[in-house]
């Protein structure tokens, strides 16, 4: 609640009601996070990954247009990694989400889109297939030239 979109000046805070509304929206997203289940929770007693759903759905209650995530799956199980990338995927239908992510193989399986950034600028662009296939990324992140024999 306390992330929700509202007034913030001290009086407003103080005589603050929940309304049907902002309860639906607040069900909505505990609900889109996986946490539905959890509402009566504090988040102190939240697993990893589940504190990382809550800040995520922090941010997604606010109605932002874009997503910016750093590493979201980090340190999490493999449920809760493979849950995260499914849960960002139902979110990138909807708003633009971008994840700065060193794990290639939650990268593999969640990204639509690659982008390979080296000294501050955009190396390369596209799927992660084209991303694997590309010369100038091995050469600049494996430190070889690529020799092929078609």
């Amino acid at each position: 609640m306390l992330s929700m979109r509202q007034k913030r000046g001290l009086l407003s805070t103080l005589v603050a009601k929940t309304t049907a509304d902002q309860r639906e929206k607040l069900h909505y997203y505990l609900e889109l996070i996986g946490l539905g289940g959890k509402l009566k929770e504090k988040a102190g007693a939240l697993s990893h990954g589940e504190k990382q759903w809550l800040e995520i759905g922090m941010l997604l209650i606010q109605e932002p247009e874009l997503l910016l995530l750093d590493e979201p799956a980090a340190g999490m199980t493999d449920s809760e990694t493979e849950k995260t990338g499914e849960l960002l995927h139902r979110i990138s239908d909807r708003q633009t989400v971008v994840v700065v992510e060193h794990d290639m193989e939650f990268v593999r399986r969640y990204a639509k889109q690659v982008t390979v950034m080296h000294e501050g600028t955009v190396l390369r662009e596209g799927t992660m297939e084209e991303i694997q296939n590309d010369d100038k990324v091995a050469e600049v992140y494996l430190g070889r030239r690529v020799e092929r024999h078609d």
